[in-house]
């Protein structure tokens, strides 16, 4: 439910990241420090992390983002166990029996 209820905020954002990108920043030179640009990081954030979590990690990204802060590639920070393994398709119905509670891959049948 809160996935819902999150989702128009999440637009807004990404709407007004993309409002500044193509109309303010296009009359600016471009100034960011970082790898991936700012717009770029926020819109990332919002999208993997969701408006609040996605937007807080942007305002602090910007407040870096200054002649006598830091520079070079940043990336978003991933969630944690995003890096786990995916539950794979089927082309036929499992049942459920090669994932764990989790829906990630069941170790034994990976042979580990």
């Amino acid at each position: 439910m809160t996935r819902i209820l999150g989702l128009p905020f999440k637009w807004l954002a990404i709407g007004l990241i993309y409002f500044y990108r193509y109309c303010l920043s296009a009359l600016l030179m471009p100034r960011c420090r970082y790898l991936p640009t700012c717009s770029e990081y926020a819109l990332d954030a919002i999208r993997h992390h969701g408006a609040m979590h996605g937007g807080w990690l942007a305002v602090k990204r910007i407040a870096r983002c200054h002649p006598m802060g830091g520079s070079g590639y940043d990336p978003v920070p991933k969630i944690p166990g995003q890096d786990r393994i995916q539950p794979h398709t089927h082309t036929v119905d499992c049942g459920g029996a090669c994932h764990d509670e989790k829906g990630d891959m069941n170790a034994r049948l990976l042979g580990s």
